[in-house]
């Protein structure tokens, strides 16, 4: 049997999904992030609890934000989260694991429009 600690504590160990919304809400309104939304995915996906999706003034606010967020959940003990689209910072997705973060220029964000798509599944919910 290998050494280590058992799966179990790992599990154990992992920080709540509302913990890592709360810490992303903040850092995102700290790096004046726009038209922040938060959708609750909790029973109704298994990509994440949360999904998070907001909005830079310019490709390079984009990237601060980004910037900002990753570091701020590093400090927080949420690890390395994946991350894609920082060199063009157009869209940056930064997946937590426990909430997927989706950061637009603005033009892009109404193109693709994508908290239509999900804020559909909640309304029909209500």
């Amino acid at each position: 049997m290998p050494e280590g600690p058992s799966p179990i504590r790992l599990v154990s160990g992992r920080k709540d999904p509302e913990q890592a919304l709360a810490v992303i809400l903040s850092s995102l309104d700290e790096a004046k992030a726009e038209d922040i939304l938060s959708i609750d995915l909790r029973g109704k996906s298994a990509l994440a609890d949360y999904m998070v999706i907001t909005s830079g003034r310019s490709h390079r606010h984009v990237g601060a934000v980004s910037d900002r967020l990753l570091r701020d959940l590093k400090d927080n003990g949420f690890g390395s989260a994946n991350v894609e689209g920082l060199p063009n910072c157009d869209w940056v997705l930064i997946d937590t694991g426990d909430v997927i973060v989706h950061i637009f220029r603005p033009e892009v964000r109404e193109f693709y429009n994508i908290e239509k798509m999900w804020a559909a599944d909640t309304d029909e919910d209500q």
